[in-house]
Protein backbone atom coordinates (compact mmCIF):
# COMPACT_ATOMS: atom_id res chain seq x y z
CA UNK A 1 0.00 0.00 0.00
CA UNK A 2 1.34 3.73 -1.09
CA UNK A 3 0.42 6.44 1.06
CA UNK A 4 1.07 10.28 0.24
CA UNK A 5 2.27 12.32 2.76
CA UNK A 6 5.08 15.44 3.21
CA UNK A 7 9.05 14.44 3.66
CA UNK A 8 9.11 15.78 6.70
CA UNK A 9 6.66 12.90 7.51
CA UNK A 10 9.25 10.18 5.89
CA UNK A 11 10.58 7.80 8.53
CA UNK A 12 14.36 7.38 8.50
CA UNK A 13 15.24 4.32 6.41
CA UNK A 14 11.92 4.49 3.96
CA UNK A 15 12.04 5.63 0.54
CA UNK A 16 9.47 7.72 -1.47
CA UNK A 17 8.56 9.22 -4.54
CA UNK A 18 8.08 13.11 -5.19
CA UNK A 19 4.55 14.12 -6.30
CA UNK A 20 4.59 17.72 -6.20
CA UNK A 21 6.52 21.24 -4.74
CA UNK A 22 3.86 23.35 -2.41
CA UNK A 23 7.14 26.25 -2.02
CA UNK A 24 7.35 29.91 -3.71
CA UNK A 25 8.89 29.94 -6.78
CA UNK A 26 12.18 30.77 -5.92
CA UNK A 27 12.50 28.10 -3.69
CA UNK A 28 10.66 25.59 -5.97
CA UNK A 29 13.47 26.51 -8.58
CA UNK A 30 16.59 25.57 -5.74
CA UNK A 31 14.25 22.32 -4.83
CA UNK A 32 14.05 20.94 -8.68
CA UNK A 33 17.35 21.80 -9.05
CA UNK A 34 18.43 20.06 -5.70
CA UNK A 35 16.64 16.98 -7.44
CA UNK A 36 13.71 17.06 -5.96
CA UNK A 37 11.43 16.74 -9.15
CA UNK A 38 7.89 15.37 -9.82
CA UNK A 39 8.51 11.76 -9.93
CA UNK A 40 11.88 11.51 -8.45
CA UNK A 41 12.80 9.25 -5.81
CA UNK A 42 13.86 10.40 -2.32
CA UNK A 43 15.26 8.50 1.30
CA UNK A 44 15.32 9.62 4.34
CA UNK A 45 18.97 8.65 5.73
CA UNK A 46 19.37 10.57 8.56
CA UNK A 47 17.74 12.84 11.26
CA UNK A 48 20.11 15.12 13.56
CA UNK A 49 20.01 14.63 17.38
CA UNK A 50 17.64 17.17 17.72
CA UNK A 51 15.45 16.22 15.11
CA UNK A 52 15.86 18.63 12.27
CA UNK A 53 16.94 18.79 10.06
CA UNK A 54 16.80 15.84 8.31
CA UNK A 55 19.24 14.25 5.73
CA UNK A 56 18.00 13.37 2.57
CA UNK A 57 19.32 11.17 -0.53
CA UNK A 58 18.35 12.61 -3.90
CA UNK A 59 19.73 12.22 -7.13
CA UNK A 60 23.11 11.04 -5.92
CA UNK A 61 23.83 13.29 -3.00
CA UNK A 62 22.21 13.79 0.68
CA UNK A 63 20.23 17.08 1.45
CA UNK A 64 19.80 18.34 4.76
CA UNK A 65 16.13 19.74 4.97
CA UNK A 66 14.27 21.52 7.90
CA UNK A 67 11.24 19.90 8.21
CA UNK A 68 9.74 23.11 7.75
CA UNK A 69 11.12 23.03 4.23
CA UNK A 70 10.19 19.36 3.67
CA UNK A 71 6.54 20.03 4.81
CA UNK A 72 6.08 21.95 1.70
CA UNK A 73 7.67 18.33 -0.55
CA UNK A 74 4.56 16.22 -1.09
CA UNK A 75 5.54 12.03 -1.62
CA UNK A 76 4.27 9.10 -2.57
CA UNK A 77 6.11 6.56 0.72
CA UNK A 78 6.55 3.16 -1.22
Amino acid sequence: MEDVTTLDRLAVGCRAAVTGLFTPEPQRRRMLELGFVPGGEVSAVQESPWGDPVAYAVCGAVIALRRADARQIAVRIH
